[in-house]
């Protein structure tokens, strides 16, 4: 990687951190950001508010835990235990929006009761088990909760989401905030029906599908939405 491409996805990143808080998904300094860069990643410090973050402050750390610069941040085992164990993805965004972290609060787990909960990559958002901040066990809970999933809750605490970019990561992390609030509300009328998992198999493949520019429809059908033949 170039120190061109470097000091631009040092800015990209800062950019992100700051559309966290303005979008609403997080608050002060809580939340942390991280990204694949070489043969480490890059992730943002401890204890420095966004609006005054620099793409100078940002860290720098290998996998093996080591780091120049700044102190990162105190959440960093998950972000490189999750880089480390997930080669297909990039980008790992923790914040603490209001909603995911009231349902984290309580431990639930987000089930499918809305088709979108498949674009964190399953049938469920998980709930992660409860770890004190910043510890091994933390990290450890967070890699089983995501396994086979981008996007996870943590017990009494927030959420994570992944992405192959930055763009993705912040985007499935509003995603999942809009998810939480919409089951939060829909509890209040009680449980609601649960789409079974073969429905959410088909979603997740549809989603898939369209992701790579297909339409929804399925190969082969009849029935096609087609651009008009010019007159």
């Amino acid at each position: 990687m170039t120190n061109f491409e470097t000091n631009e996805l040092r800015r990209n990143l800062v950019d992100i951190c700051r559309r966290m808080n303005s979008s609403g998904i997080n608050q002060g300094t809580a939340g942390n950001l991280s990204v694949r860069a070489g043969n480490g990643f890059l992730i943002t410090p401890s204890s420095l508010p966004y609006d005054v973050m620099t793409p100078e402050d940002l860290v720098e750390m290998d996998f093996d835990g080591t780091y120049t610069g700044r102190r990162p941040s105190s959440e960093w085992r998950f972000h490189r235990d999750i880089l480390k164990n997930r080669p297909d993805i990039n980008v790992v965004l923790h914040c603490h929006s209001m909603y995911a972290t009231t349902l984290a609060c309580h431990h639930k787990t987000i089930p499918a009761f809305h088709y979108m909960v498949g674009v964190a990559g399953g049938t469920t958002v998980r709930c992660a088990e409860y770890a004190t901040f910043g510890t091994q066990a933390l990290s450890d809970h967070a890699l089983k909760a995501l396994d086979g999933r981008l996007a996870c809750l943590l017990g009494q605490h927030g959420q994570i989401s992944l992405g192959k970019d930055l763009e993705q990561a912040l985007w499935l992390a509003i995603e999942v905030e809009t998810l939480a609030r919409m089951y939060v509300q829909v509890l209040t009328l009680g449980q609601p029906p649960i789409l079974d998992d073969a429905e959410m198999e088909r979603v997740i493949d549809q989603m898939k599908r369209m992701s790579y520019g297909l339409g929804p429809e399925a190969e082969g059908s009849n029935d096609v939405a087609r651009p008009r033949e010019p007159i």
